[in-house]
């Protein structure tokens, strides 16, 4: 099944979806406009229920295809928030508040999934319900784990639950999957460094948390150089120091580093977050200060995809799309979907918009051209997984 004609007729009207949700980006659980604009959206097109609330600004809504002798339910997610990110696209349609933008593409995988729904609610050739998730707070906020704890497997009697993520590192329309293990488990985690401030022409009276805080950040390279088997994937990365002074002529009396880890394997993780305690415990003491670890976020478990739900993605991308790469390799990218699939049965896919700026990247944009190729791959999915 190629891509459906119907989404060649919605695309001007499914790329100004995405384009208005891209000028007013909403960060994490703060969506307001989103979700809204999603849920009266669903009412319009004809759904048989739209329940807003769940997972705190979470919508779902159900469809129920023209027979229901299946008795079953399967359900499509779609994240909706945005990133604290100043946008540098200049695009027409760029992010009218300064400081958030949607650098990840969650406008292009809500505006998909919209027209997917549409065209089910309009057509409904299958038999069963299908139930469209639109998740909060998946750029940290665990919003998939808040909207699960919330009763949507159980609520809504879902059986298998679905994802989908574009790639700007595949060609345009490619699709990418694998079984097991797929996207990595996120720790983030800040290190206070504590010393005895003073001026910076006296060092000699102070305890330097500058010095102690820059060795431990070189210290920590050695994690996964020496301290992890090879054949192991791990990252250990330190994205911000801070210290309580810009002064040229104060040594500050405390600084923060903030990272995060990510991993595959259980026992992996548990090494390096004990490694990156002892480091910056022992090697603040060498300077005469004191370093204690913490966590920033609850973190996001390891993503693994269920075989058999892998081959239903993979027979869908082939239809639409006439090819699908089924052994993707594995991203140190997080993915908080990864409760939904510790919660059903379930498998999340990626799907190519072309070479540009990577996701997080100033200069991102979703690649409007892709929206008729997701749009289709839902709806194959549905039709084949609830076959009429």
């Amino acid at each position: 099944m190629p891509i459906r004609n119907r989404f060649a007729e919605l695309h001007p009207e499914i790329t100004a979806w995405r384009r208005d949700l891209h000028e007013h980006p909403e960060l994490q659980y703060d969506l307001p406009r989103t979700s809204g604009i999603v849920a009266d959206k669903l009412r319009a097109f004809g759904c048989d229920s739209v329940v807003e609330g769940i997972g705190r600004t979470g919508v779902v809504a159900l469809i129920h295809g023209k027979t229901n002798a299946s008795g079953k339910t399967i359900a499509f997610r779609a994240d909706m928030d945005a990133l604290p990110i100043y946008e540098a696209t200049g695009a027409a349609h760029a992010s009218k508040t300064p400081g958030k933008m949607h650098a990840c593409g969650h406008d292009g995988h809500t505006a998909m999934l919209l027209g997917a729904a549409q065209y089910l609610a309009e057509t409904r050739n299958f038999d069963g319900t299908v139930a469209v998730v639109f998740q909060p707070a998946e750029e940290g906020g665990a919003g998939a784990e808040a909207m699960v704890q919330d009763g949507l497997i159980d609520t809504f009697g879902i059986s298998e639950i679905y994802g989908l993520h574009n790639s700007p590192l595949l060609p345009l329309g490619q699709f990418a999957i694998r079984p097991g293990a797929f996207y990595a488990a996120v720790d983030s985690f800040h290190i206070n460094v504590r010393g005895k401030g003073g001026h910076a022409a006296r060092p000699n009276n102070t305890v330097d948390t500058t010095l102690a805080a820059s060795a431990i950040v070189m210290a920590l390279q050695s994690v996964v150089s020496r301290n992890t088997d090879p054949q192991q994937a791990v990252v250990v990365s330190v994205t911000s120091f801070r210290t309580e002074s810009e002064a040229f002529n104060v040594i500050p009396e405390h600084a923060v580093l903030r990272g995060t880890v990510r991993s595959f394997d259980m026992d992996v993780r548990a090494k390096t977050l004990e490694r990156i305690k002892a480091i910056a415990e022992l090697t603040a003491q060498s300077y005469g200060a004191e370093a204690e670890l913490g966590f920033d976020e609850e973190p996001y478990p390891v993503m693994v995809n269920h075989d058999v739900e892998t081959e239903h993605c993979i027979r869908a991308a082939r239809d639409v799309a006439g090819g699908c790469i089924d052994d993707a390799p594995r991203t140190t990218g997080g993915e908080d979907f990864a409760y939904m699939l510790q919660a059903c049965a379930g498998a999340y896919i990626q799907l190519g918009i072309g070479q540009g700026p990577g996701l997080h990247h100033p200069q991102y944009d979703f690649n409007d051209d892709v929206i008729p190729t997701g749009c289709s791959y839902w709806v194959a999915l549905a039709e084949q997984r609830l076959p009429a």
